[in-house]
């Protein structure tokens, strides 16, 4: 099963979308705005992934965010602000058979998706 996690209005979103449509990958779409996340998905991702990663410093959720809170953000705080902000998660966030990938590139699918396919 894959699911790509992210917002429907994200350019990056779209793009990821359009390169698995394209390429005749079934998904499912979760928008964590809409649909939310839960304590126990955070808790699997930030196990495979390092919770820096998942905390996206260039979104204008975190922009917004008091300097204070930036600047001491712990993995607690970055916790608690993913389960109630999601949109500050970095995206999108694709679940391919339980790995975990972070961002886009055409090149990224097609080694996860086409693996034995020469570069």
């Amino acid at each position: 099963m894959t699911t790509l996690y992210g917002i429907s209005n994200c350019d990056t979103i779209r793009k990821a979308r359009r390169w698995l449509k394209e390429n005749g990958i079934d998904y499912r779409f979760h928008d964590v705005r809409e649909d939310g996340i839960n304590e126990a998905l955070l808790s699997t991702w930030m196990q495979q992934l390092d919770w820096e990663l998942l905390l996206n410093r260039r979104s204008s959720s975190w922009r917004q965010l008091p300097a204070a809170m930036r600047d001491t953000v712990n993995p607690e705080a970055a916790t608690g602000l993913m389960l109630q902000q999601p949109t500050i998660i970095k995206r999108p966030l694709l679940d391919h058979h339980g790995q975990l990938h972070l961002g886009f590139s055409a090149a990224q699918y097609d080694a996860i998706f086409h693996p034995d396919t020469p570069a």
